[in-house]
């Protein structure tokens, strides 16, 4: 087995498309963008299957492997692979290869070919590409199949909140509105601003929620937040407690207002400051109905007529998030609703244990066939 650099390999390629242009090109060619595919157009750039990789802004350094027939907007870059490489066996070799780690500039990160070309990439023969490509994808297709189940279950929690309560922008079933100041017994507080220095890499400290550590209304893993050192007043004045909600208050527009229900803590936990905690009165609201009613385009609504807009940032302030309105449905249709979430979770649980094991698995083979 030869090993070589990945410049060796393949060939880059730019897109000058922008996605404002794509406007009056309806068809039928797939055109991709950093999150995935935008559009149907009536052209195409490359006629064989091809990697893309995310070069500037969010999500740099993603690998695509993309249709024949399809192009790519001017955010990401070709890479087109010569004869001697198999494109699946470069797509998860690339993948492996994590070339985010190569990114530059700070307002808008970006990444060059001229830089992670020299990546070092093991060169078997073809016939032993294949078979390895063909592995790694009989996993990700597993994957891929849990991850639809897992957005399934989601979607199932979203219109079970509809069915019980009906569509909050419109309100049909006339519940009795109510300004979020009026149903607190904690108002909203700002969280923690420690410098990087005080973060630590061992077991010691405590372990802070910050916002990449929670999606859709729930924490993703309490047992992988980063850890930082604390003075006792810092931990009791910014100590998360069972059944607080804490929203974001500084974020681009469109993930403003991102926020989630705090359960099942393992330790004593902070928060970062560009969020706020709040708590609802218990006797009132159940916490689940409200994060998922936060959660809603309802409530976003609200958040985008107050924030506040500045140079690719919005904000909100605890003040506006008093004056958000919200539905008083009765407390045993809450409670309903939220132990229907807690079977929905249960059955994503078992998903996800699935899936850890299957990322397990791929990540070992990959560190078998790739380092």
């Amino acid at each position: 087995m030869s090993k070589m650099f990945l410049g060796d390999v393949c060939l880059p390629e730019s897109s000058n498309i922008a996605q404002k242009d794509l406007t009056d090109k309806d068809g039928q060619y797939p055109i991709y963008g950093a999150s995935g595919l935008i559009s149907h157009v009536n052209f195409y750039r490359q006629e064989c299957e091809y990697i893309a990789v995310v070069k500037d802004g969010a999500g740099i350094g993603r690998v695509f492997l993309l249709p024949p027939y399809s192009s790519v907007i001017g955010t990401m870059q070709y890479i087109l692979p010569k004869p001697n490489i198999d494109v699946h066996y470069l797509y998860f070799a690339m993948q492996f290869m994590n070339l985010a780690k190569y990114y530059s500039g700070s307002t808008i990160p970006h990444i060059y070919f001229k830089n992670y070309k020299y990546e070092p990439i093991k060169l078997p023969p073809l016939e032993k590409q294949r078979e390895i490509a063909d592995t790694l994808e009989t996993i990700k297709q597993t994957e891929d199949n849990l991850n639809e189940q897992i957005t399934h279950l989601d979607e199932l929690v979203k219109s079970q909140f509809v069915e019980m309560f009906g569509a909050p922008v419109t309100n049909p079933m006339g519940w009795k509105t109510l300004k979020i100041a009026d149903t607190l017994i904690v108002e909203p507080q700002n969280g923690l601003y420690k410098p990087q220095s005080d973060y630590v890499h061992d077991k010691s400290g405590i372990p802070i929620l910050r916002i990449d550590g929670f999606y859709e209304g729930k924490v993703s893993n309490w047992l992988v937040l980063k850890r930082l050192k604390c003075t006792k007043e810092e931990i009791q004045k910014y100590l998360l407690h069972e059944g607080d909600i804490v929203i974001n208050r500084v974020n681009s527009i469109e993930h403003l207002g991102k926020c989630t229900h705090i359960s099942n803590l393992h330790e004593p936990t902070v928060y970062e400051s560009n969020m706020m905690r709040m708590h609802f009165d218990p006797t009132r609201f159940n916490p689940v109905y409200i994060t998922r009613l936060l959660c809603t385009q309802y409530i976003y609504n609200q958040i985008i007529n107050h924030s506040k807009k500045a140079v690719n940032q919005a904000s909100i302030n605890q003040k506006d998030v008093m004056d958000f309105n919200i539905y008083h449905p009765p407390l045993s249709l809450q409670n309903k609703f939220a132990a229907f979430v807690e079977q929905v979770d249960k059955s994503k649980l078992v998903l996800r244990q699935l899936l850890e094991k299957q990322q397990t698995l791929k990540a070992a083979l990959m560190q078998e066939y790739f380092s």
